[in-house]
């Protein structure tokens, strides 16, 4: 079917140059030169994209661009300006537009963009057909790969008691998110839940914001504080990066694991707490104690149940679920359409090493959902916070290239023969020869 494009421009010879070339490629085209002669085009010639220049007499292309959004929100709009002002680009974009172009327009940049706006609306068509079934925003862990698998064990097997639980994992892993499940699964799941980043405190202050402090304890202590033990109640406290508190604050959180106790700063009488304690790091606590950096009894009294959750590197399988998962979670929180997620990005994702793990992917995703133009995440609005290169092994040649991507795309597809060949862009003989060469059978 061939590609139907509105062509809206006072400027005659903007128009035929247009409409000459876009035709030549194989496209409809009519042309308007006015807003107000091209709506009733919107509806006699159904274009599947516009090209519009701004500034217009009485129907100016922001103005005509809102219309389209109302009244056709299938057809794709490119705006056209001769100048580059920030408060029209920002606008266009913010109305909707999948692109803004500036004039003069070259044959192949004209070319470029119309293309890329057509294989848009393919990826829409497709995904649209295909639709995955639908992100279950409310569930904080996603996940397949055995690992997870066991994690979700042992989150529930964890929620039935009130035992200390001690998360360990890299950071950006989500450890919080495995915390925040144990008490929602848990029979305090209606108590507070009470997070404490235990590296963003120094040691005095770290005890007044848990144990709470007395009036004129310390000077600007003018009233006393209930600190977040209190505060916690029959709920749960999240200790995180309890790695990097000092041995003299460990000694008094080990009564307070150990016994249920504490005293606030400057008190002189003990309290007690019924709040489970959930402790969280990244750091190697069993070379801590042999340095004499972590108490060991300290330790053990945390570890009573360990969940130690794997880096997304190691778990490249769950990478297609996570993204699809961000993406819709990031869409809900921009208040904006869920973009797709072609194999071509996918594909990129695949090829990060993500030393920021789920976190840095959350925020990757969360940038891609808003510079997508045309409701697609294409390769290029996917942007990472360390080269892609960071962490793997120099390779020799590019065939260690070629078979290492089919190799981890196989991985993460769960070696699905289609779907990898989707990912990778090459048809399914051509994968199962990769294969055959590179020995991934």
């Amino acid at each position: 079917m061939p590609r139907r494009i509105l062509i809206i421009d006072d400027d005659s010879n903007i128009r035929t140059s247009l409409s000459e070339a876009l035709a030549e490629q194989g496209a409809l085209v009519e042309a308007a030169d006015d807003g107000m002669t091209a709506l009733p085009l919107l509806e006699q010639f159904d274009p599947d994209l516009v090209l519009c220049y701004v500034r217009m007499p009485e129907i100016g292309g922001l103005a005509l661009l809102e219309l389209i959004r109302r009244r056709r929100p299938s057809v794709d709009v490119i705006l056209i300006t001769a100048f580059d002002d920030l408060e029209t680009v920002a606008s266009a974009m913010r109305g909707g537009a999948v692109e803004f172009l500036v004039k003069p327009i070259g044959l192949k940049q004209l070319l470029t963009v119309t293309d890329r706006v057509f294989e848009d609306r393919q990826l829409r068509r497709r995904a649209a057909r295909e639709p995955s079934p639908a992100p279950r925003l409310g569930n904080p862990l996603v996940g397949r790969d055995p690992r997870m698998v066991e994690i979700y064990k042992l989150v529930g097997q964890a929620a039935a008691t009130t035992a200390t639980v001690l998360i360990r994992g890299e950071s950006g892993t989500g450890k919080e998110l495995v915390a925040r499940a144990i008490h929602s699964h848990s029979l305090a799941s209606q108590e507070p839940f009470v997070a404490v980043n235990c590296a963003a405190l120094p040691n005095t202050l770290l005890e007044s914001e848990l144990f709470g402090h007395v009036r004129g304890a310390f000077t600007g202590a003018q009233e006393s504080r209930r600190g977040r033990f209190a505060l916690a109640g029959r709920g749960t406290i999240l200790l995180d990066e309890i790695g990097d508190t000092t041995l003299d604050f460990q000694t008094k959180l080990l009564r307070v694991v150990q016994d249920g106790e504490f005293q606030p700063v400057g008190g002189e009488r003990l309290e007690r707490t019924d709040a489970r304690v959930i402790a969280a790091t990244h750091q190697d606590l069993e070379s801590m104690i042999v340095g004499r950096r972590f108490r060991q009894d300290l330790y053990y009294r945390l570890r009573v149940v360990e969940i130690v959750i794997p880096p997304l590197r190691e778990r490249l399988s769950d990478l297609p679920l996570l993204a699809e998962h961000l993406v819709a979670r990031a869409a809900t929180s921009l208040g904006v359409p869920m973009p797709v997620l072609p194999p071509a990005a996918l594909n990129r994702l695949l090829e990060h090493t993500w030393p920021g793990n789920v976190r840095e992917l959350e925020n990757c995703i969360k940038r891609a959902v808003v510079v997508a133009s045309g409701s697609v995440i294409r390769p290029e609005h996917l942007s990472f916070t360390a080269p892609r290169s960071e962490g793997r092994a120099t390779l020799s040649s590019l065939d260690d290239v070629e078979r290492e991507q089919v190799a981890r795309v196989l991985a993460a597809t769960g070696n699905h023969k289609g779907r990898t060949a989707d990912i990778l862009g090459v048809s399914r003989p051509r994968l199962r020869r990769l294969m055959e060469k590179y020995g991934l059978e």
